[in-house]
């Protein structure tokens, strides 16, 4: 990985420049196996293939049925990848650009306005049919991976800033979605099972208070923890969220715990953890599927809201939050490129497609018909975001705003081995 000049000097902005690296050549990965998803799934001799591995039972029966391999890759392997998630939402609020509240207003405005907006256009667009009414949160999640790769096509006519903001934005988006699949989709509580993973987080909490910055006891309490979520019924990803709270940090510091978990995990996430995931869930067969299915209620609406309520939710909000003097528009951007990344922000593949399966468990027609409305939806944003941008006037970067952008000296870094709370 890049930057590690930066890192002998102890400061974390090598993390960024790596996140943004990694995060590009991985939406690229992604992209190539969603394509070869839709290939597998459709192709005569191979689909058959495909499917049936998808839902091979391996074990052990952990309280759900026996395990399978898509139930390893969506609750096993994607309980890594939101572990990367709350590692990164925690260092963005102790040691980034989420570590003040002045630099927090316009990417939570305009997350929350993203989520709020979709959601609403999707509701509309079921016209109340209740059977659909659970998937209401599909449309309001951003893929940042997806997004950042399109933004890398795009070279230097996108400018960090806003390759910055809309990473914020992401993770702001991505704590709102974890707080949805905690709380809409969770059915049934094993109040036992969820009493004991209170306990090891406890644990996890004790060791980061010991000072111990040891990553190797609280990796085997993480999954310890995964094991009694899954069981009390919470979604097991919820585990590595919980669990990267734990992870001491120290402001300016490269080389704390959370950095160093962070930097090792990113590559897994980036390369096989989420392009593997794309591959299980992106694959829908279209066999006998016309082009008026794009018309059905429940596509419709996730498409529209993507495409529609994204860019309306998260461009109105900045316009609003500017003009009334609450926030400043990101520096070096025009209108024209901050409305391009409002609509890179409607590429929901990853976390949309997750919660589309967690709405409609049990329902493959439906989960079928959520594919295609997130497919829609997400390369419809993909391509009219890539298009603004490719096009839209550019902008010089003022100096004040590459001075905000900088990471506070090194010097100032504490010393002791103490975790820093958001």
């Amino acid at each position: 990985m890049s930057g590690h000049g930066a890192e002998a000097e102890g400061k974390p902005d090598s993390v960024l420049r790596d996140f943004l690296k990694s995060e590009a050549a991985g939406g690229i990965f992604l992209i190539a196996a969603a394509a070869l998803a839709m290939l597998a799934a459709n192709l005569p001799g191979i689909s058959e293939a495909y499917f049936h591995t998808l839902h091979l039972e391996t074990g052990p029966d952990l309280g759900h049925g026996p395990m399978t391999v898509h139930l390893w890759i969506n609750d096993g392997l994607m309980a890594l990848f939101f572990l990367l998630v709350g590692l990164e939402i925690k260092r963005e609020l102790v040691d980034g650009q989420l570590a003040t509240w002045e630099r927090r207003r316009l990417p939570f405005i305009a997350a929350a306005a993203g989520m709020v907006v979709p959601a609403l256009i999707y509701l509309a667009t079921i016209q109340g049919k209740a059977e659909l009414s659970a998937g209401w949160a599909i449309p309001a999640a951003t893929d940042i991976a997806f997004a950042i790769g399109v933004l890398a096509l795009l070279g230097s006519r996108a400018p960090a800033s806003l390759k910055l903001f809309l990473t914020t934005v992401a993770i702001v988006d991505d704590m709102g979605a974890v707080a949805i699949i905690a709380l809409a989709y969770t059915a049934h509580i094993g109040f036992l099972a969820l009493a004991g993973a209170a306990v090891v987080l406890a644990g996890m909490m004790m060791l980061n208070r010991l000072g111990v910055t040891r990553l190797l006891p609280y990796l085997i309490l993480a999954a310890l923890l995964w094991v009694l979520v899954f069981l009390s019924g919470v979604h097991a990803t919820i585990a590595g969220v919980a669990a990267a709270m734990t992870i001491p940090i120290r402001r300016d510091d490269a080389h704390s715990p959370l950095h160093r978990l962070e930097h090792g995990l990113h590559p897994w996430s980036a390369y096989l953890i989420v392009p593997l995931f794309g591959f299980a869930n992106a694959g829908v067969s279209l066999a006998g599927v016309s082009a008026g299915v794009l018309l059905a209620p429940l596509p419709l609406g996730i498409a529209a809201g993507l495409f529609l309520g994204k860019q309306i939710g998260i461009f109105g909000s900045i316009w609003i939050a500017v003009k009334t003097g609450f926030a400043k528009r990101p520096g070096g951007a025009g209108w024209a490129q901050i409305y391009g990344v409002a609509l890179l922000a409607g590429i929901g593949f990853t976390m949309s497609l997750f919660i589309g399966g967690l709405a409609f468990p049990g329902r493959p027609e439906l989960v079928d018909e959520v594919k295609i409305g997130v497919l829609a939806g997400s390369i419809l944003s993909a391509l009219a975001g890539y298009l603004v941008l490719r096009f839209a006037p550019r902008r010089s970067p003022s100096i004040a705003t590459t001075q905000s952008a900088s990471p506070p000296s090194a010097s100032n870094a504490p010393t002791q081995p103490v975790d820093v709370q958001p």
